[in-house]
Protein backbone atom coordinates (compact mmCIF):
# COMPACT_ATOMS: atom_id res chain seq x y z
CA UNK A 1 0.00 0.00 0.00
CA UNK A 2 1.28 3.34 -0.94
CA UNK A 3 1.74 6.11 1.81
CA UNK A 4 0.16 9.24 0.19
CA UNK A 5 2.34 11.52 2.41
CA UNK A 6 5.19 9.81 1.43
CA UNK A 7 5.01 8.87 -1.75
CA UNK A 8 7.99 6.39 -3.73
CA UNK A 9 10.98 8.61 -5.02
CA UNK A 10 9.72 12.11 -3.38
CA UNK A 11 7.32 12.58 -5.50
CA UNK A 12 4.72 14.34 -3.54
CA UNK A 13 3.67 16.51 -6.43
CA UNK A 14 2.12 13.67 -8.31
CA UNK A 15 -0.30 13.14 -5.38
CA UNK A 16 -1.75 16.55 -4.41
CA UNK A 17 -3.44 18.36 -6.55
CA UNK A 18 -3.33 22.78 -6.50
CA UNK A 19 -6.29 24.90 -7.54
CA UNK A 20 -5.74 26.73 -10.88
CA UNK A 21 -7.58 28.58 -12.92
CA UNK A 22 -7.98 29.36 -16.64
CA UNK A 23 -7.26 33.22 -17.44
CA UNK A 24 -7.02 32.32 -21.50
CA UNK A 25 -8.17 30.78 -24.09
CA UNK A 26 -7.34 30.64 -27.46
CA UNK A 27 -8.62 28.83 -30.45
CA UNK A 28 -6.56 26.96 -32.60
CA UNK A 29 -8.50 24.30 -34.98
CA UNK A 30 -11.88 23.67 -35.25
CA UNK A 31 -11.40 20.97 -32.62
CA UNK A 32 -8.12 22.11 -30.93
CA UNK A 33 -8.32 25.26 -28.06
CA UNK A 34 -4.78 26.56 -25.96
CA UNK A 35 -5.77 27.37 -22.14
CA UNK A 36 -3.02 29.45 -20.77
CA UNK A 37 -3.51 28.00 -16.66
CA UNK A 38 -1.98 29.94 -13.58
CA UNK A 39 -2.68 28.90 -9.72
CA UNK A 40 -5.01 30.45 -7.80
CA UNK A 41 -2.56 33.79 -6.82
CA UNK A 42 -1.82 33.83 -11.13
CA UNK A 43 1.55 32.41 -10.97
CA UNK A 44 3.09 28.89 -12.26
CA UNK A 45 2.59 26.44 -9.18
CA UNK A 46 6.06 24.52 -10.31
CA UNK A 47 8.85 24.83 -12.60
CA UNK A 48 8.85 22.36 -15.33
CA UNK A 49 11.43 21.41 -18.24
CA UNK A 50 10.44 20.93 -22.26
CA UNK A 51 8.28 17.63 -22.42
CA UNK A 52 7.16 17.29 -19.48
CA UNK A 53 3.50 16.95 -18.85
CA UNK A 54 0.91 17.77 -16.38
CA UNK A 55 -2.16 16.38 -14.93
CA UNK A 56 -5.39 19.07 -15.41
CA UNK A 57 -8.71 18.06 -13.56
CA UNK A 58 -12.42 19.21 -12.97
CA UNK A 59 -14.37 18.15 -9.53
CA UNK A 60 -16.67 15.99 -10.65
CA UNK A 61 -15.65 15.60 -14.70
CA UNK A 62 -12.21 13.80 -14.66
CA UNK A 63 -8.49 14.10 -14.85
CA UNK A 64 -6.04 13.85 -17.59
CA UNK A 65 -2.46 14.34 -18.47
CA UNK A 66 -1.52 16.72 -21.35
CA UNK A 67 1.80 17.92 -22.53
CA UNK A 68 2.42 21.06 -21.07
CA UNK A 69 2.97 23.75 -24.59
CA UNK A 70 4.54 26.32 -22.94
CA UNK A 71 8.65 26.59 -22.37
CA UNK A 72 9.80 27.46 -19.00
CA UNK A 73 11.16 30.72 -19.37
CA UNK A 74 7.30 31.98 -19.60
CA UNK A 75 7.00 33.17 -16.18
CA UNK A 76 3.11 33.79 -16.03
CA UNK A 77 1.76 30.33 -16.01
CA UNK A 78 1.29 27.14 -18.15
CA UNK A 79 -0.28 26.12 -22.15
CA UNK A 80 -2.28 23.23 -22.61
CA UNK A 81 -3.03 22.87 -26.36
CA UNK A 82 -6.15 20.50 -26.06
CA UNK A 83 -7.91 18.42 -28.90
CA UNK A 84 -11.63 17.88 -27.91
CA UNK A 85 -11.58 13.66 -28.17
CA UNK A 86 -13.90 12.94 -25.30
CA UNK A 87 -15.85 13.80 -22.01
CA UNK A 88 -13.06 16.01 -20.27
CA UNK A 89 -11.59 17.69 -22.97
CA UNK A 90 -15.04 18.36 -24.66
CA UNK A 91 -15.59 19.35 -20.77
CA UNK A 92 -12.78 21.61 -20.76
CA UNK A 93 -13.89 23.07 -24.61
CA UNK A 94 -16.79 24.49 -22.81
CA UNK A 95 -15.39 26.11 -20.19
CA UNK A 96 -15.24 30.10 -19.73
CA UNK A 97 -11.90 31.83 -18.87
CA UNK A 98 -11.78 32.14 -15.44
CA UNK A 99 -12.87 28.57 -14.60
CA UNK A 100 -11.58 26.62 -12.10
CA UNK A 101 -9.55 23.78 -12.23
CA UNK A 102 -6.98 21.29 -10.55
CA UNK A 103 -3.14 20.98 -11.62
CA UNK A 104 -0.34 18.36 -10.92
CA UNK A 105 2.69 17.87 -12.10
CA UNK A 106 5.42 17.85 -13.37
CA UNK A 107 5.62 14.34 -14.88
CA UNK A 108 7.88 12.53 -16.84
CA UNK A 109 11.19 12.46 -18.43
CA UNK A 110 11.70 16.14 -20.48
CA UNK A 111 13.58 16.77 -23.86
CA UNK A 112 17.79 16.98 -23.28
CA UNK A 113 17.88 20.48 -23.60
CA UNK A 114 20.67 21.17 -21.59
CA UNK A 115 22.90 18.54 -22.56
CA UNK A 116 22.43 16.19 -25.51
CA UNK A 117 20.61 19.23 -27.36
CA UNK A 118 23.26 22.04 -26.65
CA UNK A 119 24.59 23.52 -29.87
CA UNK A 120 23.27 20.84 -32.06
CA UNK A 121 21.82 21.69 -35.30
CA UNK A 122 17.63 20.79 -34.66
CA UNK A 123 15.22 19.33 -36.67
CA UNK A 124 11.46 19.37 -34.90
CA UNK A 125 9.09 17.04 -37.06
CA UNK A 126 5.23 17.23 -35.83
CA UNK A 127 2.06 15.72 -37.38
CA UNK A 128 -1.56 17.09 -35.70
CA UNK A 129 -1.62 17.79 -32.37
CA UNK A 130 1.62 16.59 -32.28
CA UNK A 131 3.20 20.07 -32.48
CA UNK A 132 2.18 20.81 -28.85
CA UNK A 133 5.05 19.35 -27.05
CA UNK A 134 7.51 20.50 -29.72
CA UNK A 135 6.52 24.09 -28.91
CA UNK A 136 7.50 23.78 -25.51
CA UNK A 137 11.15 22.99 -26.69
CA UNK A 138 10.93 25.20 -29.41
CA UNK A 139 9.98 28.56 -27.84
CA UNK A 140 12.82 27.46 -25.47
CA UNK A 141 15.16 27.63 -28.30
CA UNK A 142 14.15 30.46 -29.30
CA UNK A 143 14.46 32.06 -25.67
CA UNK A 144 17.92 30.87 -25.35
CA UNK A 145 19.13 31.00 -29.09
CA UNK A 146 22.92 31.08 -28.61
CA UNK A 147 22.90 28.08 -27.44
CA UNK A 148 21.52 25.85 -30.25
CA UNK A 149 22.82 25.79 -33.90
CA UNK A 150 20.17 25.54 -36.71
CA UNK A 151 16.49 24.88 -36.70
CA UNK A 152 14.32 23.25 -39.15
CA UNK A 153 10.22 22.75 -38.64
CA UNK A 154 8.55 20.39 -40.84
CA UNK A 155 4.65 20.02 -39.37
CA UNK A 156 1.96 18.88 -41.03
CA UNK A 157 -1.87 18.08 -40.66
CA UNK A 158 -5.32 17.27 -42.57
CA UNK A 159 -5.71 20.78 -43.87
CA UNK A 160 -4.93 24.32 -43.35
CA UNK A 161 -7.58 24.78 -40.68
CA UNK A 162 -6.25 21.68 -38.81
CA UNK A 163 -2.73 23.38 -38.55
CA UNK A 164 -2.33 23.95 -34.69
CA UNK A 165 -0.58 27.42 -33.69
CA UNK A 166 -0.52 28.53 -37.36
CA UNK A 167 -0.47 32.13 -36.93
CA UNK A 168 1.75 31.76 -34.73
CA UNK A 169 4.28 29.61 -36.80
CA UNK A 170 3.87 32.30 -39.74
CA UNK A 171 4.15 35.66 -37.97
CA UNK A 172 6.66 34.56 -35.14
CA UNK A 173 8.33 31.46 -35.49
CA UNK A 174 9.40 32.27 -39.24
CA UNK A 175 10.91 35.78 -37.96
CA UNK A 176 13.65 33.39 -35.85
CA UNK A 177 17.08 33.82 -36.39
CA UNK A 178 18.65 30.74 -38.12
CA UNK A 179 15.10 29.00 -38.56
CA UNK A 180 13.32 27.43 -41.96
CA UNK A 181 9.59 26.62 -41.82
CA UNK A 182 8.36 23.22 -43.85
CA UNK A 183 4.60 23.51 -43.58
CA UNK A 184 2.48 20.31 -45.56
CA UNK A 185 -0.62 19.43 -45.75
CA UNK A 186 -1.91 15.62 -46.86
CA UNK A 187 -3.94 16.72 -50.04
CA UNK A 188 -3.93 19.77 -52.15
CA UNK A 189 -6.31 22.67 -51.34
CA UNK A 190 -7.23 25.70 -52.82
CA UNK A 191 -5.18 28.90 -51.41
CA UNK A 192 -2.26 26.62 -50.22
CA UNK A 193 0.92 27.14 -51.52
CA UNK A 194 3.10 25.22 -48.95
CA UNK A 195 4.09 21.59 -49.48
CA UNK A 196 1.28 18.82 -49.91
CA UNK A 197 2.30 14.89 -48.92
CA UNK A 198 2.34 13.43 -45.66
CA UNK A 199 5.06 14.61 -42.82
CA UNK A 200 7.36 11.57 -43.89
CA UNK A 201 7.20 11.81 -47.51
CA UNK A 202 8.09 15.54 -46.86
CA UNK A 203 11.33 14.80 -44.80
CA UNK A 204 13.40 13.24 -47.78
CA UNK A 205 11.62 16.14 -50.08
CA UNK A 206 12.71 18.85 -47.61
CA UNK A 207 16.35 17.26 -46.65
CA UNK A 208 17.01 14.41 -49.55
CA UNK A 209 19.34 16.74 -50.88
CA UNK A 210 20.86 18.34 -48.07
CA UNK A 211 22.04 15.51 -46.74
CA UNK A 212 23.23 13.58 -49.37
CA UNK A 213 26.21 16.49 -49.77
CA UNK A 214 29.18 15.42 -48.49
CA UNK A 215 29.82 18.63 -46.69
CA UNK A 216 26.88 17.84 -44.27
CA UNK A 217 27.58 16.50 -41.12
CA UNK A 218 24.50 14.90 -40.04
CA UNK A 219 26.84 14.53 -36.18
CA UNK A 220 25.47 17.64 -35.73
CA UNK A 221 21.95 17.21 -36.03
CA UNK A 222 19.35 15.81 -33.47
CA UNK A 223 16.03 15.33 -34.70
CA UNK A 224 12.58 15.37 -32.08
CA UNK A 225 9.45 13.73 -33.84
CA UNK A 226 5.76 14.12 -32.01
CA UNK A 227 2.76 12.89 -33.96
CA UNK A 228 0.28 10.15 -34.35
CA UNK A 229 2.22 6.46 -33.66
CA UNK A 230 2.34 5.74 -37.52
CA UNK A 231 3.49 9.10 -39.01
CA UNK A 232 6.01 8.65 -35.62
CA UNK A 233 7.29 5.14 -37.13
CA UNK A 234 7.34 6.37 -40.74
CA UNK A 235 9.38 9.45 -39.80
CA UNK A 236 11.94 7.68 -37.80
CA UNK A 237 12.38 5.55 -40.98
CA UNK A 238 12.79 7.62 -43.77
CA UNK A 239 15.34 9.50 -41.02
CA UNK A 240 17.36 6.60 -41.47
CA UNK A 241 17.55 6.21 -44.59
CA UNK A 242 18.91 9.25 -45.07
CA UNK A 243 21.66 8.36 -42.70
CA UNK A 244 20.22 9.39 -39.17
CA UNK A 245 21.02 6.98 -36.15
CA UNK A 246 18.55 5.95 -33.23
CA UNK A 247 20.27 7.86 -30.60
CA UNK A 248 20.58 10.99 -32.75
CA UNK A 249 16.27 11.06 -32.97
CA UNK A 250 13.84 11.94 -29.57
CA UNK A 251 9.87 10.75 -29.84
CA UNK A 252 7.38 11.25 -27.10
CA UNK A 253 4.98 8.42 -26.26
CA UNK A 254 1.97 9.81 -24.62
CA UNK A 255 -0.60 7.45 -24.72
CA UNK A 256 -2.00 5.49 -21.65
CA UNK A 257 -0.89 7.84 -19.08
CA UNK A 258 -3.19 8.16 -15.90
CA UNK A 259 -1.73 8.29 -12.78
CA UNK A 260 1.80 9.78 -13.62
CA UNK A 261 3.80 8.27 -11.11
CA UNK A 262 4.29 4.99 -12.49
CA UNK A 263 1.66 3.08 -9.88
CA UNK A 264 -1.50 2.58 -11.56
CA UNK A 265 -0.02 0.25 -14.47
CA UNK A 266 -1.95 1.51 -17.12
CA UNK A 267 1.24 3.41 -19.17
CA UNK A 268 3.20 -0.08 -18.89
CA UNK A 269 4.75 -1.08 -22.07
CA UNK A 270 7.38 -3.84 -21.26
CA UNK A 271 9.94 -2.99 -18.63
CA UNK A 272 9.11 0.54 -18.63
CA UNK A 273 6.32 2.98 -18.06
CA UNK A 274 5.62 5.50 -19.94
CA UNK A 275 5.18 8.58 -17.25
CA UNK A 276 8.22 7.86 -15.45
CA UNK A 277 10.71 6.64 -18.13
CA UNK A 278 9.22 8.78 -20.95
CA UNK A 279 7.17 10.34 -22.41
CA UNK A 280 10.79 11.25 -24.01
CA UNK A 281 12.37 8.25 -25.66
CA UNK A 282 15.71 7.92 -28.15
CA UNK A 283 14.61 6.33 -31.03
CA UNK A 284 17.07 3.58 -29.77
CA UNK A 285 15.36 2.95 -26.53
CA UNK A 286 11.98 1.96 -28.80
CA UNK A 287 13.88 -1.05 -29.79
CA UNK A 288 13.62 -2.32 -25.82
CA UNK A 289 9.59 -2.04 -26.31
CA UNK A 290 7.68 -5.01 -27.30
CA UNK A 291 6.87 -5.74 -30.94
CA UNK A 292 3.12 -5.41 -30.90
CA UNK A 293 3.46 -1.54 -29.36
Amino acid sequence: MINPSNPPGGLTHGFIPKSARITHIRTETPDVKTFRVTDANGGKPFTHLPGQCAMLGVPGVGEAMFSIASPPTDTDGFDFSIKSVGKLTNHLHGLPPDSPLTIRGPFGKPFPVNDALKGKNLIFIAGGIGIAPLRSVIKYVFGNRASYGTADIIYGARSAADLVYLNEIQNEWAREKNTRLHLTIDRPEEGWNGHVGFVPAQITVVFGDIFQAKTTDKNNFVVLVCGPPVMIKYSIEALLALGFTKPQIYTTLEMKMKCGVGQCGRCNIGHKYVCTDGPVFRADELDELPEEY
